[in-house]
């Protein structure tokens, strides 16, 4: 999508993106614990690939909000 073409974020969808990304750091890091508490070999290797997922996620939503932020309008405070 153009950034011309790029709605506002409101308040709501900004909460939103904000929960999701702390969501997604805590099952990081939650994943990450399990990994390294885990003696089965297998469990450890689904929990990395779940981390690999979360961070992905967490790029996705960051990639997001630059790009509405170098599309929103300038602020002007009077």
């Amino acid at each position: 999508m153009l950034y011309s073409q790029m709605q506002p974020l409101s308040m709501k969808e900004l909460d939103y993106i904000a929960d999701s990304i702390s969501n997604e750091e805590m099952l990081t890091k939650l994943c990450a614990a399990a990994a390294a508490v885990s003696q089965n070999f297998e469990i450890e290797q689904a929990m990395l690939e779940h981390i690999r997922a979360h961070e992905h996620h967490l790029h996705l939503l960051t990639d997001a909000l630059r790009q509405h932020q170098m599309a929103a309008p300038a602020s002007t405070l009077n």
